[in-house]
């Protein structure tokens, strides 16, 4: 998949940047942000909205930001308020942001009145209204009386057909995608249309599901599959181990047979876990111990990858020109539990090749393994870009198509 028509047509500059002075600028941005009692617990997204915002500010327009935050399920619920987003941002700008108790309506109207050139505000979370969800069509028209422009630079919500993703920017013939958005779909292209080989994907996390149209896609361009986590449980379980209490999913077992089958057909190496850290309880463990694969004992679960496969997926990573990680390798969350994810988070990070990191579990590991900054390119939207990399058309990004 790539841009739609040509990069440069749906880039900001396609505004026209010297004819934005004065002009509102509607700008859909990712501040779906951890919140704590009003204060913002990791201001990645803010961050990472910041170059377009910049260039938009500078060229003299009007900013004002939409976003959603949680799931406040069409009701106005202040523990979702975007207010300590808009407080963060001043913060990190060191510029006045204006904020909007709503983001319709006379309050948000009035809120834009205030601006002057340059200024940014942020408005009230979209999904206090049902009909951001719904993508309702009065509600995408009353967000399209706010602007003159639209820019999309919320790739974290391109899968998603919600009224300020799909209903208000074909509201506009004026409009763009952001600097954000523009870097993830060219990093994510990188692995579908010339990766560099051996092409190497790490896959973790919980579930096979979500994952499998990405896996079935991407077979087809790698040349090694590195499988972790409590996904790794159900491709061992379809091969015949006994994975006593480890998460499996019964359900997906034949879909795993399946994958591994095609894997082999195309010559793709599949690394799986040869041992395992076992567990009797996350909550309170009184039995912590590493087992080969098939010796899993009974009433122990497994929760995160033994020093084998440690040294074996990381030798995999490390031979990699390009990689794809997405979903952590265990409990990691939980220490000691978090010793493969780790590991494999400094291969990743110590890669002289491409690589991109996707998933906020993925994500925050790179950081705990402070190697965040040695990434190729960190996706800020996680099930965004299994979709994309699965070649499934983001209706975010379909809406620019003309």
């Amino acid at each position: 998949m790539s841009l739609p028509q040509s990069n440069q047509r749906f880039e900001l500059e396609c505004l026209d940047l010297a004819t934005l002075r004065g002009g509102i600028v509607l700008v859909r941005v990712d501040f779906n942000v951890p919140l704590d009692h009003g204060r913002v617990l990791d201001d990645t997204r803010l961050l990472a909205a910041l170059p377009t915002i910049k260039v938009l500010s500078d060229a003299g327009s009007r900013v004002v930001l939409l976003s959603h935050c949680g799931r406040p399920r069409g009701v106005v619920d202040l523990r979702f308020s975007l207010r300590p987003a808009a407080e963060r941002l001043a913060e990190i700008l060191d510029h006045s942001v204006a904020f909007a108790t709503d983001c319709v309506g006379a309050v948000a109207q009035e809120c834009i009145a205030t601006l002057r050139d340059g200024d940014i505000a942020v408005l009230e979370n979209l999904r206090f209204h049902p009909g951001e969800k719904k993508n309702d069509a009065a509600f995408s028209e009353m967000l399209a009386h706010l602007g003159e422009a639209y820019v999309n630079d919320a790739f974290g919500m391109a899968h998603r057909p919600h009224a300020s993703v799909v209903g208000l920017p074909s509201r506009f013939s004026r409009k763009a995608l952001g600097r954000l958005m523009v870097g993830e779909i060219e990093s994510l292209n990188v692995l579908l249309e010339a990766p560099a080989h051996p092409f190497a994907a790490v896959v973790g996390g919980a579930k096979i599901e979500g994952k499998v149209d990405t896996l079935e896609n991407l077979l087809r361009r790698l040349d090694i599959l590195i499988l972790g986590g409590g996904m790794a449980n159900t491709f061992l379980a379809a091969q015949g181990h006994e994975m006593q209490e480890s998460l499996v999913e019964r359900d997906r077992l034949e879909l795993a047979t399946e994958i591994l089958q095609a894997a082999a057909a195309r010559d793709v190496k599949v690394i799986l876990p040869s041992d395992l850290v076992v567990t009797d309880s996350l909550e309170s463990p009184s039995r912590v111990q590493t087992v080969e694969v098939g010796e899993v004992p009974e009433g122990t679960m497994a929760v995160d990858i033994g020093e084998a496969s440690c040294r074996d997926m990381v030798a995999a990573v490390k031979s990699a020109e390009t990689v794809f990680w997405n979903g952590p390798m265990g409990v990691f969350e939980i220490a000691p539990f978090d010793r493969g994810t780790m590991s494999v988070a400094e291969a990743v990070g110590s890669n002289r090749g491409f690589s991109v990191i996707g998933g906020g579990e993925t994500v925050a590991a790179a950081r705990r393994a402070g190697v965040i900054d040695h990434i190729g390119h960190v996706s800020t939207g996680g099930g965004a870009a299994l979709e994309f990399l699965a070649g499934g058309v983001l209706p975010g990004i379909q809406a620019f198509e003309r």
